[in-house]
């Protein structure tokens, strides 16, 4: 036997304005900067993301011809230790949430 409240089902409906906000993923941004060689930035894009040489080096231009690249993505708290460790390794970096 079940009692009412077992029987009872809440659901709840999102608004539309809910909807947005938290389904889109933070963004890491590594920006040009004059101190860092692209191959050391391309190392460490391999070292912290595990991207391929090819991939690193890929991103690596980005940052060097359009002045910043996209390297991660996902929660606000992956993405803020992404920048964290980017920053640890002297590297330019931001989060921003994708719109």
């Amino acid at each position: 036997m079940t009692t009412p409240v077992e029987q009872e089902q809440t659901r709840v409906e999102p608004t539309s304005g809910a909807l947005g906000v938290d389904d889109k993923p933070w963004q890491t941004i590594v920006w040009n900067d004059p101190v860092n060689l692209m191959s050391y930035v391309t190392y460490v894009f391999q070292k912290l993301f595990g991207y391929s040489r090819d991939q690193a080096t890929k991103l690596m231009l980005d940052v060097h011809h359009k002045g910043k690249a996209i390297v991660s993505s996902g929660s606000k708290e992956k993405v803020e230790g992404d920048v964290a460790r980017l920053h640890a390794a002297g590297l330019w970096a931001t989060m921003q949430h994708e719109s």
